[in-house]
């Protein structure tokens, strides 16, 4: 017996599985969502609330990447309130930490920015906070910028969840908050990390990259840690 059914996507019908996220039928049936946060191969965790949806019956903007499909559900992924949501989060982004893009060893080669462009944000309508933020260069790899980091969580999940090291978590609330390693220690002092440069491939923005790289060079590939994740499910 089928456990199929039917959801309608901005207008179009489409087949759907009862373990089925929103963004993951909207991925088969073609339809585009804007997401930053969201890694295919490590758990979903809502965080940039990038992907809202709105779904018929429900007042609330739904995240796509982390709500189940149900039969016959109405969903709408591209309406001008979602337009102004999406522009709205992105610019509190930016308005958060210190980003200088012109100065990042991402620019050109951050996501963060080809959705901002993609979205029509060409200025900044909300005061900027300007935290204190420390760079930490102790890892003889890799660096670590808090002026660049969205907390997006993928170096956390990926590390906890693929590379299986959990040397990455989350440490304090709202703008205070800071991805630490271990117990707050300094990079260069964890016990726990292995270099293995995971986090660094999948970080969308320039929180972290090698320390060879240059300005506007940068090359990351989040990527390859999805294959890895494919290649170890078909293994087993």
């Amino acid at each position: 017996m089928s456990t199929k059914y039917s959801v309608t996507i901005d207008g179009k019908t489409v087949e759907a599985g009862p373990k089925q996220t929103i963004l993951d039928v909207c991925k088969t049936a073609g339809v585009d969502i804007m997401t930053l946060c969201y890694l295919e191969g490590v758990s979903n965790v809502g965080a940039c609330r990038l992907c809202l949806v709105e779904v018929e019956g429900t007042q609330k903007l739904l995240p796509a990447c982390t709500t189940t499909v149900a039969p016959n559900q109405k969903i709408q992924t591209n309406t001008d309130k979602l337009k102004q949501y999406r522009k709205m989060t992105l610019e509190l982004f930016f308005s958060e930490r210190n980003h200088i893009c012109s100065v990042c060893v991402a620019n050109n080669n951050c996501q963060l920015q080809n959705l901002a462009r993609e979205a029509g944000v060409d200025h900044i309508r909300f005061p900027y906070i300007f935290p204190e933020a420390h760079t930490d260069a102790s890892h003889k790899e890799f660096m670590m910028d808090h002026n660049r980091c969205i907390l997006c969580t993928r170096c956390v999940r990926v590390c906890d969840e693929v590379e299986g090291a959990h040397t990455w978590d989350v440490m304090g609330r709202g703008y205070q908050s800071r991805i630490i390693s271990d117990f707050d220690q300094p990079w260069g002092d964890s016990s726990t990390c292995t270099s293995c440069g995971k986090c660094v491939e999948v970080c969308p923005v320039g929180a972290l990259w090698p320390k060879d790289a240059m300005l506007g060079h940068l090359k990351k590939s989040p990527e390859m840690v999805t294959e890895l994740v494919h290649k170890r499910k078909h293994r087993s």
